[in-house]
C-alpha cells in the first residue's frame, strides 16, 4: 500500500518560518552595525577622509546580481542593498546629499532616495553648479547631477587637483522599467585608492565643435556637451571605457575638423550591469 504525500504546511507554520527569517534578517543587520562601529574605532587610527569606497561598493553590487534568484525583484534587492550600504556609511561618516534640480525634481528625488533612503539628508539645488560646489566645500557630501544632459560645464571646477571627482554613476543595475531610471553622476571627494576606473570620465574643451564632430564621436562614447566660450567652442564630459581610449578620441575631433584645447581627468566609474527582460544581467 502506497504512502500518503506529507500533508503541505499550514499558513500558521508558513507564517512562523517568515518571523523566524525576519528575526534574523533583523539579528544580521545588528551585527552588521556591531562590526561599523568597531570599523569607525580602527578608521580613526588607521585613516583619513570620505567613508566612501566606490571599488568596493560596485564590487558588493555586482555580487548581489550575480547571486540572485526567485521571485523578489531584482530592483527591490538593488534598494534594500543600496540603503544598507548608504546608511551604514553614513553611521561611519555623516554626509548630505546635494541634488540637482534643474533637469526636474521628481525623477531625482526618486535616485535619491532609491540610493541613498531617507536618513541621509537630502538637500535640493536649481543648477548642478551649485550642487558640485556644495560637495567641493564639505568634507564628505556627494552631488546628484544628470549624466545625459546640462545646461552649464558643471565638471570643469573638478578638473582642479584635490577637488571632488565624478566617482560613480547610478543606477548601477540597468533595466527599462527600473523604479529610479534617471541617470545620475555621483560626485564626491574620496581616496584615490578607493575609486573604480572600468569608466574613466574626462574634461574636453574644443574648439570647431558642430554637428559633424557630434556624429563623429557618438560610436565611439557617451557625451554630454555645453557651449562654451567661443561661438564654436564646447566643453565636453566624455565617458572613456576599455574599448576606447582618449587618444582614439582626439583623433575622432581632430579627423572631423575640430581641434582639442585641454583635457582633464575628472574622475571614474564601475561599468553598469543591463538586466534584460528575463532579468538575466549583462555587464
Amino acid at each position: 500500500m502506497s504512502k500518503l504525500p506529507p500533508a503541505p504546511p499550514s499558513l500558521d507554520e508558513l507564517r512562523k518560518e517568515i518571523d523566524s527569517i525576519d528575526a534574523q534578517v533583523h539579528a544580521l543587520l545588528m551585527q552588521r552595525g556591531d562590526i561599523i562601529d568597531r570599523l569607525i574605532s580602527v578608521k580613526q587610527t588607521q585613516e583619513v577622509g570620505s567613508a566612501f569606497r566606490p571599488a568596493r561598493e560596485a564590487d558588493m553590487m555586482r555580487r548581489l546580481v550575480q547571486r540572485h534568484r526567485g521571485i523578489l525583484p531584482i530592483d527591490t534587492v538593488e534598494s534594500i542593498w543600496r540603503v544598507i550600504i548608504s546608511t551604514f556609511t553614513y553611521v561611519q561618516a555623516p554626509f548630505s546629499v546635494h541634488a540637482d534640480l534643474s533637469l526636474g525634481e521628481s525623477a531625482m528625488r526618486d535616485s535619491a532616495r532609491f540610493h541613498f533612503g531617507f536618513t541621509v539628508p537630502y538637500v535640493a539645488h536649481f543648477s548642478a553648479a551649485a550642487a558640485v560646489e556644495a560637495v567641493a566645500k564639505s568634507k564628505g557630501d556627494l552631488a546628484l547631477v544628470s549624466a545625459t544632459s546640462s545646461r552649464t560645464p558643471w565638471w570643469i571646477p573638478l578638473e582642479a587637483q584635490g577637488a571632488p571627482k565624478i566617482i560613480a554613476r547610478l543606477p548601477f543595475i540597468e533595466r527599462a522599467d527600473h523604479p529610479a531610471a534617471l541617470p545620475v553622476f555621483v560626485v564626491s571627494r574620496v581616496a584615490d585608492s578607493a575609486m573604480v576606473t572600468e569608466v574613466e570620465m574626462w574634461s574636453v574643451r574644443v574648439s570647431g565643435w558642430n554637428a559633424e564632430t557630434a556624429r563623429a564621436l557618438s560610436p565611439l562614447a557617451e557625451i554630454v556637451a555645453v557651449p562654451d566660450t567661443a561661438f564654436d567652442g564646447a566643453a565636453l564630459l566624455i565617458s572613456i571605457t576599455r574599448a576606447s581610449s582618449l587618444d582614439k578620441i582626439k583623433s575622432a575631433l581632430i579627423e572631423a575638423g575640430a581641434s582639442v584645447r585641454s583635457t582633464a581627468l575628472v574622475g571614474s566609474h564601475a561599468t553598469r550591469y543591463t538586466v534584460a527582460a528575463n532579468d538575466a544581467p549583462r555587464s
